[in-house]
């Protein structure tokens, strides 16, 4: 074992040097909302009010920038700056009043009051009313078209306004996690936000060229502390390497989600922070098709994947390793004993693989999205490591439009490398996924034993007992392998220009309104 552990080495190395793949986004373990470790610690200089935020990113948004139909987390992490619920989530995770000054939730867990916050006005410049609160929800919730635009919202039964100054919403059941749900964005009644973009954060929208750029507008009446800089330019840069030419060259002034090897490139002058993506990379299966409608099957690739030397060699080690379908922010939920349920084991991988009908391996194509350096790199490892067991693969690459459409919606792949988060802040939001009868549910995973135990959890009105279901329900995921799980990614964001400022939250979003230019 030792021997082709040590072969298998050199092929990698070898191959990341011919390929000059870089770095996973992953990096060393951070917990959650943790902040940089001090290696990568900003100096205290002082910030300059104004300028003008050139950012990289590696995706365009999607078609529609409507807050409550958003699909890619891409596009939550820029819009998390133009669109505010009655409450947002801090650094360390909280959720706190945003919209609505101060809430209140009911004894049995199926009614909650908000008191709106003075003075919070829209982007068009009108105040925010308890009209534009009633409407927001219940679009959401699809109360008036029978179709709910965010997974859980389904839950609520009625959203009301006794006065001017108050909106009660009712569940048709208790939910403890349903605070988490409105973050969902408030926008003006009767408002299209797929034609006309207009919320409550610290940026406005002004512009979008597809697959060239966006541009946000700091807004000078946002009822919070205000935006340091100006304008804040979006760059699509879907090429690696053009993306960090880019940042060397000051086209760019901040890039995040680097790899090890893009950082390494970048030399002096650039701050470098380090923390957590918060979600779950791993070869999401299509349980749908063959072979990997064959329990056995998925397990025998389970063993056979060894997700330290994944992260030795894309990532320097970085990243926190994941059994199951949660990460580790998610601290009270997160299954620890799940991470190494599947020890490295070549010899039982082959023997399960040889039970379940192909003792001489098989083909598979693994599809992934171009523009995701980190997802193609692991591809590139994972695809030598399971050549020791018979299991030839082919990596397709796609462009985000097309994964998006024929692998994520149309569910028409074998097998992607990606990441998975918490779009709303809960548990919840990572489990249900994997539901029967979810229509995000892009891996076809299907087990009675789950869809019963997630409707028990999300019945459950007892914290400790909701714990104790969503942990069950990750052994499940586990234990059917239902996916090959590998890591909570770390976060590498450089910055040049001077700036400061940046801060990690334990959800997928970028906050640029703490950013700023320095003397």
């Amino acid at each position: 074992m030792r021997h082709f552990r040590k072969a298998l080495a050199i092929i990698l190395a070898t191959l990341m040097l011919s390929a000059a793949l870089s770095a996973c986004s992953g990096g060393k373990e951070a917990q959650g909302s943790e902040q940089p470790a001090s290696d990568s610690a900003q100096p205290s200089l002082s910030p300059v009010m104004g300028g003008d935020l050139t950012v990289g990113i590696a995706q365009d948004l999607d078609d529609t920038l409507d807050p409550h139909s958003m699909v890619s987390a891409g596009t939550r992490e820029v819009l998390f700056n133009v669109y505010e619920g009655l409450v947002k989530p801090d650094t360390k995770g909280n959720l706190i009043p945003a919209v609505a000054s101060e809430y209140s939730i009911s004894d049995t867990g199926d009614t909650f009051t908000f008191t709106l916050r003075d003075g919070v006005k829209f982007h068009n410049g009108n105040l925010v009313t308890v009209k534009d609160v009633v409407y927001s929800i219940k679009r959401a919730a699809g109360l008036d078209t029978g179709t709910p635009l965010i997974p859980g919202m389904e839950e609520v039964k009625s959203v009301e306004a006794p006065d001017d100054k108050t909106v009660v919403v009712t569940l048709k059941g208790p939910n403890i996690e349903f605070l988490a749900l409105l973050t969902a964005a408030i926008i003006p009644d009767g408002n299209d936000p797929a034609t006309e973009v207009i919320g409550t954060g610290p940026f406005k929208y002004v512009s979008r060229s597809p697959q060239e750029n966006i541009i946000l507008e700091k807004f000078s009446d946002y009822w919070g502390t205000p935006a340091y800089v100006d304008t804040v330019t979006y760059k699509i840069i879907d090429n690696a390497e053009t993306l960090v030419m880019s940042l060397k060259s000051g086209v760019l002034d901040l890039v995040s989600h680097l790899t090890s090897a893009q950082v390494n490139e970048l030399g002096d002058g650039f701050t470098v922070l380090e923390g957590t993506m918060n979600l779950v990379q791993a070869v999401y299966l299509n349980n749908g098709v063959e072979p990997f409608n064959n329990i056995k099957v998925r397990q025998a690739l389970s063993y056979a994947l060894d997700r330290q030397l994944v992260m030795d060699y894309l990532a320097d080690g970085r990243g926190a390793a994941v059994g199951s379908s949660m990460y580790p922010a998610f601290a009270k939920y997160f299954r620890p004993e799940l991470v190494d349920y599947y020890s490295y084991d070549v010899e039982k991988a082959k023997q399960l693989l040889s039970d379940a009908g192909y003792p001489d391996g098989f083909d598979m194509t693994i599809t992934v999205p171009s523009n995701y350096q980190p997802h193609v790199d692991t591809a590139e490892v994972i695809a030598e490591e399971l050549k020791a067991v018979g299991v030839n693969v082919n990596i397709e690459l796609v462009d985000w439009e097309t994964w998006l459409n024929r692998v994520y919606l149309g569910r028409d792949y074998q097998s992607t490398i990606i990441g998975v988060d918490a779009s709303m802040m809960t548990a919840r939001a990572m489990l249900e996924r994997f539901t029967s009868d979810s229509a995000s549910n892009f891996t076809n995973f299907s087990d009675p034993e789950y869809d019963s135990t997630f409707k028990q959890a999300i019945a459950c009105t007892d914290d400790a007992q909701q714990v104790e279901l969503y942990g069950k329900l990750q052994t499940i995921l586990t234990e059917d392998a239902a996916n090959l799980y590998i890591q909570d990614m770390c976060d590498l964001v450089a910055m040049g220009n001077g700036l400061q400022g940046y801060e990690f939250y334990p959800i997928y979003v970028m906050d640029l309104s703490k950013v700023y230019f320095t003397k």
